[in-house]
């Protein structure tokens, strides 16, 4: 069983992958894009409005899978705790004696043991519960927020997307280029670092790793805009 600490890490990790799911997604999308439309244009208020679209309709999608992907899984979750609650009306026995097991596992005998299975047993939410995290390895907080997870999601895919789109507005395409893809790289790996400080990771392997990952969209984007932008001109 989980304590209130371990619930509130486990929602923060879910709430940092969210946050880094968005932001990444958002700022590595719309930097291919706009690399993609620079190239092949010298009108900037094409490359702005290109960004600004797919910024939008990036974050809105993001937001949308994040909100139905979190609330499948509510359901997912919500289905085995009905079947492990109607286990424990229809076959109880049995239900105890794998309580019991999971608890032989961790090392406790006799007397304590027995406290443990009784304690447990006595309470049917806390049976079926417990069933669910130590069985099944699901745990109640990864499914609980759809709304919020979509909310997180959204608003990071916001932030994230507008990064490589500012250099835009003061710059023209090809300068633009240039500097976007600097300040991306940067905040990639910022992003990135971020991440293996809070999962007791290599800060700097993470974020060169976010990094590549993210310059090697923004490249495939770029040579996707030359080419058509040749062909267009040819």
């Amino acid at each position: 069983m989980r304590t209130g600490k371990q619930s509130t890490k486990a929602e923060e990790a879910s709430n940092l992958r969210n946050f880094i799911l968005g932001w990444q997604d958002g700022l590595v999308n719309v930097l291919g894009i706009v690399l993609g439309v620079a190239i092949a244009t010298t009108n900037t208020q094409i490359v702005l409005l290109a960004g600004v679209v797919a910024t939008f309709a990036e974050s809105l999608s993001m937001a949308a899978v994040a909100y139905t992907s979190s609330k499948s899984a509510k359901d997912f979750y919500t289905g085995y705790l009905n079947h492990e609650l109607k286990s424990i009306d229809e076959i109880p026995e049995e239900e105890v004696r794998e309580i019991r097991e999971i608890f032989y596992e961790k090392g406790f005998r006799g007397e304590t043991l027995e406290i443990i299975v009784n304690t447990i047993t006595s309470d049917k939410q806390l049976w079926a519960k417990t069933m669910m995290t130590e069985e099944l390895r699901m745990f109640p907080e990864e499914y609980e927020k759809p709304a919020k997870s979509a909310l997180t999601v959204g608003i990071s895919a916001i932030v994230g997307s507008l990064i490589p789109l500012v250099p835009f507005f003061f710059l023209a395409p090809i300068e633009g280029m240039i500097v976007s893809v600097i300040i991306s790289a940067g905040v990639l790996f910022a992003t990135g670092g971020v991440k293996g400080k809070l999962t007791l990771g290599s800060w700097k392997r993470s974020g060169l790793e976010m990094a590549l990952i993210g310059l090697l969209a923004a490249v495939i984007g770029y040579l996707i805009g030359l080419l058509f932008g040749q062909l267009i001109i040819a």
